[in-house]
């Protein structure tokens, strides 16, 4: 009859959980909608978005002519002699007006529209890398969410397993089945499980606040899906490692210094200008127009132009040295993480295959033989702190397997 009435008590446990995993189920918030809503609201998309906007803005200038200049005033006034300080005595004062235009030359131009291309698509590429960032660190955050609640399930059960305990001592010490200490023994694991529920709660806090920080209030609700599995063999994410988010700037950066060396380069040809001026004088002598065009005359280059290119050439081939050194810095990164991958993945098939059967298999030898009296309540107690240890080092693990994976699917950039 007893063992009847806790089957009982088990069914309705079992069916109150399906209805509230049901309600909370409905309300579920899934990976996929989580991200949307981690790139919707993020302030870093947006500031990076602002800036290819900026980008693209100051695109539209490069490459155009700067603005022409107007000027007014007066050419040869006289100062002294009989027509001093007159406008019209004498014939050579004139009131001029004169309107110039500068004309930088065709290759510094196009180099200026070359540089601002690449500069946009530099911005377009750093887009890229903060959406798999936040896809990182979301995926991250999930998981921990996730794993908590796992091992919040694991202290249920156990909770429920030292209620139950001491429930029956008193009949059993009573019988003579028990010692009077066992009951004391069962109080102190639940102290200690309720200090393990403790830290849990602590930690579903932390967890569910860095959620909060990209799907806001939503945060609150339960979690289904997973960030997923890997999304690319790894032999392909070692011969795409130049697709690697970070590497996909470094064209768009070289783009631009090269464009800036032609630039540069562009400064040996000089620029011209051409001038137009109307001066006008007294009636008698009639007005005059003149025009006029200045070229620049690059003379000093060994001095001035030299210089300035071959800095842009080094500049130029920094960014080559530097995208060979972060190139190879994510391989042994990738190295790094495909060893630790294949760790993790032993280590969870060897709990899952054998370490989980033999916790749960002492466990239940002790509480056979405490049964039948030839064992004692501690070594239950301690059985059953491994079942949960082992319980939640498989968490743990998966829980690391996964961000391991999530990191390797935020490597490459679409």
């Amino acid at each position: 009859m007893r063992n009847l009435h806790h089957l009982r008590l088990g069914a309705l446990g079992f069916l109150l959980a399906g209805i509230g995993l049901a309600g909370n189920q409905a309300h579920a918030l899934g990976f996929a909608e989580a991200l949307d809503l981690a790139e919707q609201h993020s302030p870093r998309i947006t500031a990076q978005r602002l800036q290819i906007d900026a980008a693209s803005s100051s695109q539209k200038s490069a490459g155009t002519l700067p603005d022409p200049k107007l000027s007014v005033g007066v050419e040869n006034f006289p100062i002294s002699g009989m027509d001093r300080f007159s406008l019209t005595r004498e014939s050579m004062t004139m009131q001029r007006l004169a309107l110039m235009q500068e004309v930088p030359n065709r290759a510094k131009r196009d180099a200026q529209i070359a540089g601002a291309e690449a500069k946009v698509e530099r911005e377009r590429a750093a887009l890229g890398v903060q959406r798999l960032q936040i896809r990182q660190e979301l995926s991250q955050a999930w998981i921990l969410a996730q794993a908590i609640e796992q091992r919040d399930q694991v202290l249920a059960g156990l909770l429920s397993e030292n209620q139950r305990l001491q429930d029956s001592l008193p009949t059993r010490i009573a019988g003579g089945a028990a010692q009077a200490g066992d009951l004391l023994m069962a109080r102190q694991e639940a102290l200690a499980l309720s200090d393990r529920r403790d830290d849990l709660q602590r930690d579903r806090s932390k967890a569910r606040a860095m959620l909060r920080r990209w799907v806001g209030a939503r945060a609150d609700e339960a979690l289904q899906g997973t960030p997923g599995p890997l999304s690319l063999p790894l032999d392909q994410l070692r011969s795409e490692v130049h697709r690697h988010a970070e590497l996909t700037q470094y064209p768009a950066m070289q783009a631009m210094a090269l464009a800036e060396t032609r630039e540069a380069q562009a400064e040996t040809k000089g620029d011209w200008s051409w001038e137009v001026a109307y001066s006008r004088r007294d009636r008698r002598w009639g007005d005059m127009v003149s025009f006029q065009v200045t070229f620049d005359l690059p003379w000093q280059q060994e001095r001035r132009q030299a210089p300035q290119i071959k800095a842009k050439q080094l500049e130029l081939q920094r960014l080559e040295a530097e995208q060979e050194d972060v190139t190879r810095r994510h391989l042994q990164e990738l190295e790094d993480s495909a060893s630790e991958l294949a760790a993790l993945n032993s280590q969870i098939e060897r709990l899952q295959s054998a370490g989980m059967g033999l916790a749960q298999g002492r466990a239940e030898l002790a509480l056979a033989n405490y049964q039948s009296a030839k064992g004692d309540l501690s070594a239950v107690l301690a059985a059953r702190a491994q079942v949960r240890e082992t319980h939640w080092r498989l968490i743990d693990l998966q829980a690391q397997r996964d961000i391991v994976i999530a990191r390797l699917n935020s490597l490459i950039a679409d």
